[in-house]
Parts: structure tokens; sequence; C-alpha cells
């Protein structure tokens, strides 16, 4: 018996739409970004989200890793897959490579499949920028960069928007990268770590280290530190003594599980980002900060809904 006509036109899936990184490019902007990952992260620490722990499995090249990120907010349903794989660069493309699916919660549907390698460089110096617009007041900061790769200078675009940025100084291993990375966000590039972060008000860490880059006896009292590289278990970016400092975390359990950062020196999360943005913890005035950022699912759910409701000229559900 055949299926009538009618079942097999309500049978098919429409195709989700495909946006790659230019097109993601044209549709996000860092100012519709700020509020929805503010909203986000208080949703997260108010338990709003549906938000597994990511998976990372091992891939065959060395130091390569697949992580997969979901996330339900809202009206917003996504999953991101992140391939790390260091062997990229002799082969001429990016180490890291970022495609998330936007789905229709309340069907399944997929609505979008969109290349997230800006979008994730701007979400991820959204969350910092939402955390120092939270932590700091709007005097000029001096602003140092460990880390000379995309997310250094989408996290330059990022701060600058929410705090006057009175000079930023870049350091990496590889001095010409810092040279290159300072020449694009009008910085001046640092022969080590230690100058690049002396005297310096706000700390951004953005490297693939896997052993500290960054010594607590380096920072100034009242430094803000937003600790955002080494996202496996065994991986540090910050030493003891910095790790010793008040710590916030984007999301505890997170922190607790996958930062070798918190891991590693038993530092105790104070507490969770999203509760400083929500006004429920007050953060002693005059500390250093170390703001832990392990970048949640749910901060790339909203930025793509963000996207598709910009591409095809819709309202993003809250």
């Amino acid at each position: 018996m055949m299926a009538s006509p009618n079942l097999v036109t309500a049978m098919i899936v429409p195709p989700p739409l495909l946006l790659d990184n230019d097109a993601v490019r044209r549709h996000l902007s860092l100012e519709a970004l700020l509020p929805a990952i503010e909203q986000a992260l208080i949703a997260l620490s108010a338990g709003r989200v549906v938000q597994p722990l990511r998976t990372v499995m091992e891939l065959p090249g060395p130091d390569s890793l697949l992580f997969v990120k979901p996330a339900l907010v809202g009206g917003a349903l996504a999953t991101k897959l992140i391939t790390q794989v260091p062997g990229n660069a002799a082969r001429g493309l990016p180490t890291m490579i970022a495609t998330l699916v936007l789905l229709d919660p309340a069907s399944g549907v997929p609505l979008a499949v969109m290349d997230a390698t800006w979008l994730t460089e701007l979400r991820t110096a959204a969350v910092s920028a939402v955390a120092t617009r939270a932590l700091r007041d709007r005097s000029p900061k001096r602003l140092a960069i460990l880390g000379s790769g995309a997310l250094a200078r989408s996290h330059a675009l990022a701060l600058t928007a929410v705090v006057p940025i009175s000079d930023i100084r870049v350091w990496s291993p590889t001095r010409a990268n810092a040279e290159r990375c300072a020449a694009d966000i009008n910085g001046m590039a640092c022969p080590d770590a230690e100058s690049a972060v002396r005297h310096a008000d706000i700390v951004v860490t953005v490297t693939n280290a896997s052993t500290p880059v960054l010594l607590g006896r380096w920072l100034k009292p009242g430094a803000l530190v937003h600790a955002v590289g080494a996202p496996r278990p065994g991986w540090r970016e910050l030493d003891d003594e910095a790790m010793g400092n008040y710590l916030i975390a984007d999301h505890r359990q997170a922190a607790e599980t996958e930062s070798g950062d918190v891991i590693l020196s038993g530092a105790k999360v104070r507490c969770e980002i999203g509760e400083v943005l929500a006004g429920k913890v007050q953060v002693p005035a005059g500390v250093t900060v170390i703001f832990k950022a392990l970048g949640q699912a749910v901060e790339d759910a909203v930025a793509a809904q963000l996207v598709y409701a910009a591409a095809t000229g819709t309202a993003a559900v809250a």
C-alpha cells in the first residue's frame, strides 16, 4: 500500500540554512551579543539552562581532540562541534575548527548549520567583556594579552567596547606572532610574559599552554585576569599563586571538572559570574580576581540564535 501524497509531503524536512563564516560575521554584532551573553550567563547560574558537561574525545593526531557541546535555553537548542588539531598548521588549516547546528527545540528540525569560527571568537571575548563591565569601573585600564591568535584580537575588540583601554601589551612565545597581533590591535609586543603583565589592570590569557605562563607574583593588586585557555584537566596557564586569588567561574561544575588551573591548584571557586551579574553576589572591592571561563554551550546557542534571526529576518526567541 502506497503512502498518500499528503503524508509523503508532511514527512519532508526542509533543509537547514547553511551559513559560512563570512555570513556569520555579517549577522553577528557585538552590540547585540553582549546583552544576550549576559542574560545567558544569568540563566545558567539560575538553573534555567539544560547543558550537560561537554564530551571530549581524543582524535588520532598528537593532542588532537573533538569537543561536543549541546545546550537548550529558552527558544535556542544548539550543539557545537569543535576539533582541535595542532597538526593543522602544517596543512595550512586552522588549529581549531568549529561547526554549530541550530535546531527547533519543539520539533528537533535543524534550522541552520553554520561555521562557528567567528561566533566562537566573538562570544568568548563577549563573555570577558560582560564580566569586565560587572567587575571593574570605567576608568582607563592597561591591558595585557598573553597569546597572539584570533582570541587575542577578539578580546581587544570586545574589551575596548566596554572599558577605556589606555594601552595594550601582547606577549607570545613566538615574537613575530606577538608583533603581528600587536600591530593589528594597536598594541605593543613584549619580549616576555612578565613585562607584559607587570602593572596591567586587566590580563587575558588565551594561549595553547599546558604549563603556567602567568605567575601570580607578576600581578598588580586588584587586577582582573580572564583565564580563557587551558581547557583540559591536565593543562595550566596560571600558577598556584595566581589561582590563590578570588576565583570566579563561568560555570562551577565545569571549572571543577574540566579546568586544570582549578583542579591542579586546588583553588576554590567563590561564585559564578552569572551570580555576580544577577546581583546575588558582591565581589569584595579591591581584590585580585581570576575569572576562569571555559566557554559554555549556552553562549554558543544564544549567539547562533542571533545569527539565525538576523539572517532570516525573524525575531530571536528569548
